[in-house]
C-alpha cells in the first residue's frame, strides 16, 4: 500500500508514522507541503495520505479541493491540531473520509483504517487488484449497455442528440460521492433538483439518483413541447418525467442482463433547488460503501446537464458479485 504523511512538521511526520499499525505492509513517503503531497500523489505515492491542514504555502483545504476537483485517486484522512467542528465539516464535505486529531493516536488510527475497509484491502477493490479490476469491467459494461438503451430512447423521444459517457464505477462513502458529483458539473455553486427511486430483486437492493442543474428545466420544457409557464409545478412533473423515461429504461436494460426482475418503487422527489453537498447530506446517513455507478449526460446543442446514479448497498455486492462473474465466465 502506498501511504504518503503530509505535514510540515518532521516531529508531527515520524509521530504520524509511528501511529500506523505495525503489521500494515506499506510504503511510505512524506511531504512538507501540499505541492509536494499532489506531486507525490500523481506519481502514485498516496493512495492513503495522511493530510495537515495548516501548513505554508499551500495548506490542507487547498490540497482536498485539488484532489476533488482533479479525481485524483487518494483515500485522505486528515490530522490536524485544529478540532473545532467547522473545520471537520469543511474537510469532510471536501471528500476527507476521516478526522484524526493531534497527537495520532495509534488504535484511533487503526480503528478508523479498519472502519474504512483500507486495512483490508476493500475499498480498492476494482483499483489494482486483477480479479476486481475484471469485475468492474463487467459492471461498467453492463452500465454502458443499459445508459445506451436509456439514451436512444430519449434521444428518440426528445429529438435530441446525447452525450453519451463512460460510466465511472467505485465504491464509495457519502463524503466521496459528494466530491465526485461536485467535480462532473458545470458549477458546484448551481443548485439541483433530484428524482430517486428505489428497486429490489434477486437479492439486490439499490436506489436510482438522478439529478438536473437547475438550469436545465427551461431547455427540458422546450424538448419535451411543454406548454405553459415553467414554474415550480411544471419543474416537479419536468422532473418526473424525465426520471421515469431515463431510470426505466436504464433500470429495464439492466433486469435483461444480469436476469433478474427488480420491484420498483414509485420515485420521489429528494430535493429541490438545493445544493449537492446538501442534497447527499440529507439522503445519505450512513458512511457505509456503496457501489456507485455514475453517468453525467449532457444533451448536444442544449444547456441540460444531468447525473444518472445507481447506488448499490454493501450487502447486494455478493451476489452482484456472483452474477457477474457467472456472465463473464468463458
Amino acid at each position: 500500500m502506498q501511504v504518503l504523511i503530509c505535514d510540515d512538521s518532521s516531529f508531527a511526520q515520524k509521530q504520524i508514522a509511528r501511529a500506523l499499525p505495525p503489521d500494515w505492509r506499506v510504503n511510505l513517503s512524506f511531504a512538507r507541503n501540499g505541492h509536494e503531497a499532489l506531486a507525490a500523489v500523481r506519481q502514485g505515492k498516496g493512495r492513503v495520505l495522511f493530510l495537515d491542514l495548516n501548513m505554508p504555502d499551500m495548506d490542507g483545504y487547498q490540497v482536498l479541493e485539488t484532489i476533488r476537483r482533479e479525481r485524483m485517486d487518494s483515500a485522505v484522512i486528515v490530522v490536524s491540531g485544529d478540532v473545532q467542528p467547522e473545520a471537520q465539516r469543511r474537510v469532510e464535505q471536501l471528500g476527507a473520509l476521516g478526522f484524526v486529531k493531534k497527537p495520532a493516536d495509534p488504535e484511533v488510527v487503526a480503528s478508523l483504517l479498519d472502519r474504512l475497509g483500507i486495512l483490508d484491502g476493500s475499498r480498492f477493490a476494482g483499483r489494482g487488484d486483477s480479479a476486481h479490476s475484471a469485475l468492474w469491467d463487467g459492471y461498467r459494461e453492463i452500465a454502458n449497455v443499459a445508459l445506451g438503451r436509456a439514451v436512444s430512447l430519449i434521444a428518440q423521444l426528445l429529438d435530441v442528440f446525447v452525450l453519451m459517457p463512460i460510466p465511472n464505477v467505485n465504491m464509495l462513502e457519502k463524503s466521496e460521492l459528494q466530491m465526485a458529483l461536485s467535480s462532473v458539473r458545470d458549477s458546484e455553486e448551481e443548485d439541483v433538483s433530484a428524482v430517486c427511486q428505489g428497486f429490489a430483486g434477486a437479492g439486490i437492493t439499490g436506489e436510482a439518483l438522478l439529478i438536473f442543474n437547475d438550469s436545465s428545466f427551461r431547455d427540458i420544457a422546450e424538448l419535451m413541447r411543454f406548454e405553459g409557464v415553467v414554474d415550480s409545478n411544471a419543474q416537479v412533473e419536468l422532473l418526473m418525467d424525465m426520471a421515469s423515461i431515463l431510470i426505466g429504461a436504464c433500470l429495464k436494460g439492466i433486469e435483461e442482463q444480469l436476469d433478474v426482475k427488480f420491484s420498483q418503487a414509485h420515485p420521489v422527489v429528494l430535493g429541490r433547488h438545493v445544493a449537492v453537498s446538501d442534497l447527499i447530506e440529507r439522503n445519505m446517513a450512513h458512511g457505509k460503501p456503496t457501489l456507485t455507478i455514475e453517468m453525467a449526460l449532457q444533451f448536444e446543442g442544449r444547456k441540460v446537464s444531468c447525473d444518472l446514479l445507481l447506488l448499490l448497498t454493501e450487502e447486494s455486492m455478493p451476489r452482484l458479485n456472483d452474477i457477474v462473474s457467472y456472465l463473464m465466465a468463458p
